[in-house]
């Protein structure tokens, strides 16, 4: 049976607040902490939503936090291959005359979880499920999953996104005082060596040490170009 500290037990959801804070009978306001579940992979994300939705805790509010390669569904942007994140940046900006659509529909997908909620008609999703209803309602899933985090109780996601602190920084995800499950923790050592890690090629050294030569010979900011340079060389 559910337990009696959640949202779950009372057969509807909790009323909340973007700090993820209840208010008591006194006026007081105890934090209630969020579980953010990481695991390996997307994969797995659908293999544990796929078991949750088997419990009684399947109506609990949620999300699944991915990158835009899994959840946009700009016809053009989800079709730019390694450019994603750039032409979405741009497009969100405007820089051409021109913005998402999408985005500005992201409410509806908010709307539609909170309207099962009240329904009673809530179940546990992936990622598959949200991008399937984006579609159908044209709304972005990427930003509206980041949208749902506010209001949910589990956070589903990759490791990254709880080891790198610049990614949790663009998410919004503050740990502090949270509860932190890892699945298959053992992996988190090569997840964490990665996180910091970037591979580079001979002739991008090369094409490198060239510009910092350039950059050097003709006086621009000498004292940081040739430490920089220095590296390339050494590296080469």
């Amino acid at each position: 049976a559910p337990c009696t500290d959640c949202s779950c037990s009372s057969g509807k959801e909790t009323d909340k607040d973007t700090n993820n804070t209840k208010k008591k009978d006194n006026g007081d306001r105890s934090f209630i902490p969020k579980i953010f579940f990481g695991t390996r992979t997307h994969k797995q994300i659908s293999q544990i939503t796929r078991e949750l939705k088997r419990t009684a805790y399947s109506g609990v509010p949620m999300t699944i936090l991915s990158s835009r390669d899994f959840t946009c569904i700009h016809p053009v942007v989800s079709s730019s291959g390694s450019s994603r994140n750039e032409m979405c940046v741009e497009l969100l900006e405007g820089k051409h005359g021109k913005s998402c659509l999408y985005y500005h529909g992201i409410h509806k997908l908010s709307e539609h979880h909170a309207l099962q909620s009240a329904h009673r008609t809530y179940q546990a999703w992936d990622i598959e499920d949200l991008v399937s209803l984006g579609k159908k309602l044209r709304a972005c899933a990427y930003f509206a999953a980041r949208e749902l985090m506010l209001g949910a109780d589990i956070v589903f996601c990759p490791y990254n996104y709880l080891l790198d602190p610049q990614i949790r920084e663009s998410m919004e995800i503050n740990l502090k005082g949270q509860v932190v499950i890892l699945d298959e923790a053992h992996n988190i050592e090569d997840c964490a060596r990665e996180s910091v890690s970037y591979s580079v090629t001979e002739s991008q050294l090369r094409a490198a040490r060239e510009e910092l030569d350039f950059m050097v010979n003709n006086n621009i900011r000498q004292k940081d170009h040739e430490p920089l340079r220095a590296v390339c060389c050494s590296l080469t």
